[in-house]
């Protein structure tokens, strides 16, 4: 459809099932799908150029903000099971994974810093020509697979297709062929007079990284999280209304182990918002849903996990009720403690801590930012409302971290319920600074260290962050920089 003002909308009548849609079903299924202008192509900008040479990273993965584009942004952060590598994904594909470098003698302050060890392509944008729809190469998840030998291997995925990946290095190259030159080209067998045994010279160290499976055509919705199983052998993947069960070794096939989709898409009320296994039981795995609820499932029930062995929902208490409270209980992640006897969820303004013992109320509960209560008119006509922050476990499941809006990210400790909220920017993050404490103020009284609820900036936002598995050493996604923690130097 051609506009006046020489703009072309493309329409669809696609159905997106996320909690906007649950709100928003007109706009989701009537809306304009992508906006084009059409107008004279501007000379290009060689000031704009990215910079080739980003391969050394200290405390942050800084890129300069001026070549920071839509692409850049990290969509995904996580720690492989001994916390020597660090894996971000963003949403242009791509996937860098840091290694962390060996403690120094002469300079323990330094006390192994993480620097860029591969760089790869993991997926690229795609368009679905049968329902005309485009397929973002955005990384949503990334999960590591242990370590068995040399190599490393972890499972990436966008929308639709997820990806096993392997990284090794090769520092020998063989050479002394008999049946060819040095250069690689083929000689006559007629010239050959002597036979040759190769042999291995050294080289500059490659890290290779290749993709070994592909695992497509499973999901007919977004797929928003992956979970390998402790059998390392299975793995999960879930979109909005089914769960997958996969085979490491079979791309052809999947068995859906959940199906909450309705006969008629009108009855929908709720939808698939993250699913984990167990950590020891890998027959055992929870999914959370967009209605504030959990359910754990047995696989050796049956073949379909339709019925639940366990339900957790906090009762809703009636007098606080309002338009929002079926947004703001929508989980958005859901972890297992390392232990595997706790479970938690973060919805958008508190995080939980279930027993999986005891399903009528969390055994925790804490405020990440209840001072937006009062906001979430103004938040939602903004779709802040709708962002999906995440969670996760220090290595002895006693700390628990989350992000929030301004860059501040939040730390609860189980034992003290001492709190503090810390901010990732670059004017307080240099090397080996020390983070101060930030407070919010409410009231129109502020104190000189206060920020006003006012002032925050809802643009920055720490959605993904990840905790080193043994170590105090956590990773800060915000927007398109990676900010790098670790506990104070005595």
């Amino acid at each position: 459809i051609k506009t006046e003002t020489d703009e072309v909308l493309l329409w669809t009548c696609e159905t997106i099932l996320t909690p906007r849609w649950l709100h928003r079903r007109f706009r989701a299924m009537t809306g304009p799908l992508l906006t084009c202008r059409f107008q004279d192509p501007e000379p290009a900008d060689s000031s704009m150029e990215e910079e080739s040479d980003t391969r050394k990273i200290n405390n942050s993965f800084l890129r300069d903000q001026n070549y920071a584009t839509e692409a850049d942004i990290i969509s995904t952060v996580e720690f492989n099971s001994s916390g020597e590598l660090l894996a971000t994904g963003d949403k242009g594909g791509r996937v860098v994974v840091f290694q962390r470098e060996q403690e120094s003698k002469s300079q323990p302050q330094r006390r192994g810093e993480y620097n860029v060890y591969s760089t790869f392509q993991s997926h690229e944008p795609e368009f679905d020509y049968l329902k005309s729809l485009e397929i973002e190469e955005k990384i949503n998840k990334i999960r590591w697979l242990p370590q068995q030998n040399a190599a490393y291997f972890l499972l990436s995925t966008n929308d639709k297709t997820v990806k096993l990946w392997k990284i090794s290095e090769r520092d020998k190259r063989p050479e002394g062929y008999n049946l060819k030159d040095d250069d690689g080209r083929i000689r006559s067998p007629s010239t050959i007079t002597s036979l040759r045994v190769p042999v291995l010279q050294p080289m500059d160290l490659m890290v290779e990284a290749t993709a070994r499976r592909v695992f497509s055509n499973a999901h007919t919705y977004h797929i928003n999280s992956i979970s390998v199983n402790s059998d390392l052998q299975t793995f999960i993947s879930t979109d909005d209304l089914r769960v997958n069960l996969w085979n490491l070794e079979i791309t052809d096939r999947s068995f859906n182990i959940v199906d909450i989709k309705p006969a008629n898409m009108e009855d929908l009320t709720e939808v698939i918002t993250s699913a984990e296994f167990h950590p020891q039981q890998c027959h055992t795995f929870a999914y959370s849903s967009s209605k504030g609820s959990i359910r754990l499932c047995d696989m050796r029930q049956a073949a379909l996990c339709d019925k639940h062995c366990k339900y957790f929902e906090e009762p809703e208490d009636p007098s606080t009720r309002s338009f929002f409270s079926e947004i703001i209980s929508s989980i958005s992640d859901v972890k297992f403690s390392h232990n595997g006897r706790y479970l938690m969820t973060r919805d958008y303004l508190t995080v939980k801590v279930w027993d999986l013992q005891m399903e009528n109320k969390p055994l925790e509960t804490y405020q990440v930012h209840d001072y937006l209560r009062g906001k979430l008119c103004s938040l939602y006509e903004n779709d802040c409302i709708f962002d999906k922050f995440e969670c996760v476990w220090n290595g002895s499941d006693s700390v628990i971290m989350t992000g929030s809006y301004n860059n501040f990210f939040r730390m609860f400790d189980r034992n003290t319920k001492r709190d503090v909220t810390l901010e990732a920017s670059r004017e307080n993050s240099k090397p080996r600074a020390i983070l101060k404490p930030r407070k919010v103020c409410v009231g129109g009284k502020r104190r000189k260290d206060e920020i006003s609820v006012d002032s925050l900036d809802f643009s920055k936002k720490i959605l993904h962050t990840a905790w080193h598995p043994h170590e105090n050493i956590i990773a800060v996604a915000a927007t398109n920089n990676l900010y790098i923690f670790q506990d104070k130097v005595n």
